[in-house]
């Protein structure tokens, strides 16, 4: 009579065996949900390494309208370069001449609204969509012509969850996207666990996937990007849907991989996102590249400031009695006007080109005029977003 063999490793929360035993033979790619086949694409699990079927037909092919590069001038690509890059789906044209270039330890920014084309931009840079025209390289490389060579030193953060083994552990996927990217199994348990805990995520191991909340899906994404140390870093508004903590976890992962040297990419859509943690940026609308330059500069394209104060006055007079005296202290600066006629204390500043907020509140202290609140109507970087957004003629850096 034949015994049953012991089964080896850890049964915690759904899972029956041990990684370190290895993965179950015919382990299959989680099925693609496809909603509308107009929509534009998304960076899915083929990406990621788990269906290479479609990238090993296209490695076959000479990209449509990709130029060979001579060996002296791919010595001066950026690790990311884009130059006059443009797709088309139909009559929609997804990317219009886009061109970009991300130096190593740069932070990128990719904004734009819905069907910007954003989506679309990285996944030529992954190889999963051909571009029309144009020249797209990733360290040097062709990412229609080589997958193989880029995806291990490449790691991509998408902005789904779906590229997951959601039946399997945290700990599970990792090793075996390890694996695919080429690591020893005891080398890929080993960083799997080193990222867990790096992200906070080793308590829960051995928890199946579709067990773990929304947050604690989009950092085991963040970590399996970092599995292989790579050297670019795509990232698809990685931090949509996250509560404040969970964004700002991200966003110092991404830093500390560009400051270890990795060029990233940094697509959101988020606009206060970008101040103080990209190092440029891309603006994106209907394809077409509206502005680049640096965050000061984007800055320059938004109007005038705004800001909604509630005041108090030392008289125990609204604001509007002290009108002579408040035009000559704010000359130069801005104006103040009432903002609600039932509401005495609540005023409207504009500021003057130039001015700061800071000159002003120091004017109304001088005038006796104490600010309780401020508010700003609608941030500098937001009204540049949306100036450049408007169908209107694009912006010049």
């Amino acid at each position: 009579m034949e015994t049953a063999r012991p089964t080896a490793g850890k049964r915690t929360e759904g899972c029956s065996y041990d990684p370190e035993m290895g993965l179950p033979k015919g382990l299959r790619a989680p099925a693609r949900e496809v909603k509308n086949p107009r929509r534009e694409p998304t960076l899915d699990s083929a990406a990621l390494g788990v269906d290479g079927r479609e990238l090993q037909r296209r490695r076959l092919k000479e990209p449509v309208g990709q130029s060979t590069l001579a060996s002296d001038e791919a010595a001066d690509l950026a690790p990311i370069e884009v130059r006059e890059l443009s797709r088309r789906f139909g009559a929609t044209t997804a990317l219009d001449g886009v061109s970009l270039r991300v130096g190593p330890g740069s932070i990128h920014g990719l904004l734009g609204p819905n069907g910007a084309g954003k989506t679309t931009l990285l996944r030529c840079l992954v190889g999963l969509t051909r571009p029309d025209s144009g020249l797209a390289r990733v360290l040097g490389l062709d990412p229609a012509r080589s997958p193989r060579e880029l995806r291990r030193r490449v790691g991509i953060i998408p902005s789904g969850d779906r590229s997951f083994y959601l039946r399997i552990s945290g700990l599970e996927n990792l090793v075996f996207f390890a694996r695919m990217h080429g690591l020893r199994r005891r080398e890929a348990i080993r960083r799997a666990r080193q990222l867990l805990e790096e992200f906070e995520l080793l308590e829960a191991q051995y928890r199946r996937v579709g067990l773990y909340s929304h947050g604690m899906q989009k950092r085991l994404g963040v970590a399996r990007a970092f599995l292989t140390d790579p050297d670019v870093v795509f990232v698809d508004e990685a931090t949509h849907d996250l509560d404040p903590d969970g964004a700002r976890r991200v966003r110092e992962a991404i830093a500390g991989a560009a400051h270890a040297g990795a060029a990233v990419i940094w697509t959101t859509q988020r606009v206060e996102e970008v101040r103080g943690f990209v190092n440029d940026l891309t603006l994106l609308h209907r394809g077409s590249v509206r502005f680049q330059g640096t965050v000061p500069e984007l800055l320059a394209h938004s109007g005038q400031s705004r800001y909604l104060l509630r005041v108090r006055t030392g008289r125990g007079e609204g604001p509007k009695a002290l009108g002579p005296e408040l035009e000559r202290l704010l000359a130069g600066i801005g104006t103040l006007t009432a903002a609600d006629p039932d509401e005495a204390d609540t005023c409207t500043l504009s500021l003057s080109p130039g001015s700061v907020l800071s000159d002003a509140i120091a004017a109304l202290a001088a005038a006796d005029v104490q600010v309780l609140a401020c508010h700003e109507e609608r941030s500098e970087i937001e009204d540049a977003f949306l100036r450049l957004t408007d169908d209107g003629k694009p912006g010049e850096s």
